[in-house]
């Protein structure tokens, strides 16, 4: 087991990077920073030389592999982190510093079992993409089909396990003090960021979940996943068709080619859409790096490491929740956050629905062009502190895939309007869900569900002891030994060394939210 002095080293240690590359600045500025979170960024970067322009790329690439997902998400929202700061972010996307060809032929030779040259007729040296996970190469076939390499980086996923290891030791301590820290539930957030994160690192996985998604994507115009060749993957190598296309961060290129920007951005909005609320399975990674468009206006997707499923009661309450924002029915939307158990029953719905008014009623018919992101951010987080409203981790890569989307959306086109191009779409859907033919459906389904069990009895107890609506159960959390201190017979919490610990926990949380 990890001792408590080596954790700290590291969060010292990244703290210190950080400020290194002036990185800390939008920390210690953000009124919604913790007070203890500031007081270790002034901590952190006291005595350090700071430059005048931050350098957040280098800064995140230097912290490790799972510092560099976070700053992925950070560089969608310009308008949360600033331009210079989003521009820089990005490098994390696809111009990391690739990784010797030597190490790459290893890898892929010791997966198989075989020479190179014995699975591939030409394979590139050069990578075409190197990310925070992998690298790309491109290379050609025995029978002459062109596709993309895909090949994890040597040790990556033992650098992986100990920094998450480290987040669970400084999520444990931020847990322990309570209030607004406990409510968070950053233990739990840092489970679900484990799971994804070893989700993406075996890559049988990730070719799975593309053919998944191509399926359920097969009936969608304009919307195309690349095939897998099952023959060269293995859960260190993956091989996909190459696709040739224009990265949707190319914004002049796209314009060039004579794209129509606007309805690539509706469409990538309604395909999201269509993924999470309609077949409940969608692609959690749709940053610029990760989606390219081609000749023919087609949106092609890859790197589908990061995956996001919600089963069907939870799919109905979000379109239900995004068609009340979008209509203004701010009654039914407190109504359903009840139902689904995410505030506490003490509250009055009236006054929660009159909370999410405030909220929503500035954004409804404008452009984003003439909205206050940062208004509405701060409005939200207010409404579930007010609320006791705890963190739903089970919810978070939905959230997190939602401000992607929005955020490459209004890259392609500043005047988007997220609630017009969203609305019929979601109505639709509803109302196929919602209206007498699906309720018909559903009864019979429910109803030939029930002859295959006990009669009787058991469907009397169905109706009248029904399930209770709501999050499902909370995942199983890791043992962590915390920082205690015996004096007196008084079990003490940690003193200022865990306050250490629990700031730098609370500086993740607040970067993966």
């Amino acid at each position: 087991m990890t001792s408590h002095t080596t954790h700290l080293w590291r969060i010292l240690k990244w703290g210190r990077t950080l400020a290194r590359h002036g990185a800390l600045k939008g920390i210690e500025q953000d009124r919604n920073t913790p007070a203890p979170v500031r007081r270790l960024a002034r901590l952190a970067r006291f005595g350090a030389r700071i430059p005048k322009k931050p350098r957040y790329a280098e800064a995140f690439q230097a912290i490790g592999p799972a510092a560099i997902k976070l700053g992925q998400s950070l560089a969608t929202r310009p308008d949360i982190v600033g331009e210079e700061a989003a521009h820089d972010l990005l490098m994390l996307q696809d111009a990391l510093p690739p990784v010797d060809f030597a190490l790459i032929r290893e890898e892929i030779e010791t997966s198989f079992g075989r020479p190179l040259e014995e699975i591939y007729a030409r394979f590139d040296e050069q990578p075409v993409g190197a990310a925070s996970i992998a690298q790309v190469h491109r290379a050609v076939t025995a029978d002459g089909r062109e596709v993309a390499v895909k090949v994890l980086r040597p040790k990556i996923r033992e650098r992986f396990a100990r920094d998450i290891e480290t987040y669970e030791w400084g999520a444990a301590h931020l847990e322990q003090l309570g209030g607004e820290a406990a409510r968070l539930r950053p233990r739990l957030v840092i489970e679900n960021l484990k799971r994804w994160t070893a989700r993406e690192l075996d890559l049988r996985r990730e070719a799975a979940s593309a053919s998944e998604l191509a399926e359920a994507m097969t009936a969608v115009d304009g919307y195309v996943v690349p095939g897998i060749d099952w023959d060269r993957t293995n859960g260190r190598v993956m091989t996909l068709d190459w696709v040739d296309g224009i990265k949707v961060s190319d914004r002049e290129a796209l314009i060039a080619a004579g794209h129509d920007l606007k309805a690539i951005a509706a469409r990538l909005v309604n395909t999201f859409l269509k993924q999470a609320i309609a077949e409940g399975f969608f692609h959690a990674d749709m940053h610029q790096g990760n989606l390219f468009v081609t000749a023919a206006g087609d949106i092609v997707a890859i790197d589908f490491g990061i995956m996001g499923r919600i089963d069907r009661r939870a799919r109905l309450w979000l379109a239900e929740i995004l068609y009340g924002l979008i209509t203004g029915n701010y009654r039914r939307v407190a109504e359903i956050h009840f139902e689904a158990q995410y505030v506490p029953a003490h509250h009055n719905v009236g006054e929660f629905a009159t909370a999410l008014r405030a909220v929503g009623e500035p954004m409804r018919g404008k452009p984003v062009s003439e909205q206050s992101v940062g208004q509405m951010l701060d409005g939200l987080f207010a409404i579930t502190r007010d609320f006791d409203m705890q963190t739903q981790p089970h919810l978070l890569l939905l959230q997190k895939t939602m401000v992607m989307v929005e955020g490459v959306a209004t890259m392609l086109d500043p005047e988007i309007n997220m609630w017009d191009v969203s609305g019929p779409y979601v109505k639709a859907w509803l109302r196929d869900e919602l209206g007498p033919e699906a309720k018909l459906a559903d009864a019979i389904f429910d109803g030939l569900e029930t002859l295959k069990r006990l009669p009787g009895l058991i469907k009397r107890l169905e109706d009248d002891y029904p399930p209770p609506g709501g999050a499902p159960p909370p995942l199983p959390l890791p043992e962590v030994k915390l920082i205690q201190i015996e004096r007196s017979g008084r079990l003490l919490r940690y003193t200022g060394v865990a306050i250490v610990a629990a700031a730098i926990g609370a500086a993740a949380m607040w970067a993966l939210g």
